[in-house]
């Protein structure tokens, strides 16, 4: 960007976390010591953003902003964690400006949407064993659209959209150890695994708060029980680096919490940390509120430090918008530079002209070819499966179906089978004990290779996603 059309760093900003359906909201003053806290407010919204009409619930989301008293308009927005997706995939050594595009792809591939359906953000990290890996989240960009109309119906102007958990500005722990943090949610704890720098796992654990006489709890059973889940699903190399936990939200529900945890997760070789408090560059964070996110992601903005993830759509800027930004002493040399691209746009269109005329005649000398290579190319496609009497398609089914109980407790939902080597399946079991089951006898069938379990979310039912390499033959001698 031209220096002096760079945007400063604003000195006061709106910190916004959006929940199931709470509003919370922070106002964050940068001066010359450090950070201090404005404002504060918790808003219940009777609208939901994504399927409500983006009018009303801006104006929803502004009223409350007015009787809140809050006038600041540029705003940061944490979004709630059952909203992404994740894989994590392993990097080889490539060229840097290569590994972009590997990550694309990879995104493309363990994603199940289209990438023009997403928008797509990752964060790197290197195993102690020396291996590159990388944690892709994508957030549905239809999720994002709405929110940006949102955000304009209730007059604000958001500058970063990111994640609650990765937003909590934690210090970095001792090299070579990996941290569990917690974070207490309205309706669900948000879980992530750091390692150094990187993030290596992020999941919504739902349904393990409980309301008891108007009190909210967390099971700390079912919290031990992920854990030991997540840590599980971790290459084993990173599992053994773990050993810190730490949890943020309500004091009043975090210290029963912690109490009722701790005996439990000492099991894991984890040693619950209750010192831990946010600071950015060697500055402290404001938490007489406690431990916030959305105060979190307000100071990197306000520093200029990019977030874990970023899911804000870039801003196209106009030209009137540029031009009315131009002081007029440069306005002259801006007129040239804009009447030369003028210029050569022109010309560049009419060498395009005449290179489109010569490739015209070129292609009615071949047309006929191409048309008889491309139907005999179609009978072909159209007839090659019929040569093939292995039925591969037909033998991974098979496969499958028998490693499935016939009880039933197991039942598949979804199936994809890419270039007949890669399946993916996702589906439920009534309990962990049914699924581990189908799990072990689907590892013993020989063509089964590179087994990976992407997702187990809840317990009764419970539901899975997993996906393997086929290579190839009968699953039985």
């Amino acid at each position: 960007m031209i220096p002096f059309l760079k945007p400063k760093p604003p000195m006061t900003l709106l910190g916004l976390r959006l929940g199931r359906n709470l509003l919370q909201g922070v106002v964050l003053h940068r001066n010359g010591s450090g950070f201090s806290v404005r404002q504060q407010f918790r808003a219940v919204l009777s609208l939901d953003p994504l399927t409500n009409d983006p009018e009303l619930v801006g104006r929803e989301i502004l009223n409350h902003l007015t009787e809140a008293g809050v006038r600041e308009r540029r705003c940061t927005l944490c979004l709630p964690l059952n909203w992404a997706l994740t894989v994590r995939v392993p990097v080889p050594e490539l060229p840097a400006e290569d590994t972009a595009s590997y990550l694309d792809l990879e995104a493309e591939k363990g994603f199940p949407y289209s990438p023009d359906d997403l928008c797509v953000a990752s964060s790197r990290y290197q195993a102690a064993s020396g291996d590159q890996f990388a944690t892709l989240v994508a957030i549905p960009r239809n999720h994002l659209v709405r929110l940006q109309s949102v955000l304009k119906a209730a007059r604000l102007k958001p500058q970063s959209f990111s994640l609650a958990v990765p937003s909590l500005c934690m210090p970095p722990a001792v090299p070579g150890i990996g941290v569990i943090d917690l974070l207490v949610g309205e309706s669900c704890v948000e879980l992530q695994v750091v390692f150094g720098s990187g993030v290596v796992v992020l999941r919504a654990l739902e349904g393990v708060i409980e309301t008891e006489g108007g009190h909210q709890r967390i099971d700390a059973d079912q919290v031990a029980r992920e854990l030991k889940i997540t840590l599980g699903q971790m290459p084993r190399a990173l599992g053994e680096t773990v050993r810190t936990l730490r949890v943020f939200g309500p004091p009043e529900i975090v210290g029963l919490f912690l109490t009722d945890i701790q005996a439990r997760v000492e099991g894991l070789g984890l040693k619950v940390d209750r010192q831990a408090g946010p600071s950015l560059n060697g500055t402290p964070l404001p938490t007489e509120k406690g431990v916030l996110p959305e105060l979190g992601l307000a100071a990197e903005r306000m520093l200029g430090i990019p977030p874990r993830f970023e899911f804000l759509p870039p801003k196209v800027s106009s030209l009137p918008q540029v031009l009315a930004k131009v002081s007029a002493r440069k306005l002259t040399s801006t007129i040239i530079v804009v009447v030369s691209a003028l210029i050569l746009t022109i010309a560049a269109f009419l060498f395009q002209h005449v290179q489109l005329r010569s490739l015209e005649n070129q292609w009615r000398k071949i047309q006929p070819t191409v048309t008889e290579l491309e139907d005999l190319q179609q009978r072909i496609r159209r007839y090659r499966s019929w040569f093939d009497s292995s039925f591969p398609t037909l033998t991974i089914l098979r496969s499958l179906a028998e490693v499935f109980p016939v009880e039933g407790n197991v039942s598949a939902k979804r199936l994809e089978i890419r270039d007949l080597s890669m399946v993916t399946c996702s589906g439920t079991a009534t309990d962990y004990a049914a699924y581990q089951a189908m799990i072990e006898r689907l590892r013993a069938l020989k063509p089964v290779a590179e087994l990976k379990q992407d997702q187990v979310q809840g317990n009764s039912p419970l539901q899975f996603s997993i996906n393997f390499q086929w290579l190839g033959g009968v699953a039985h001698d």
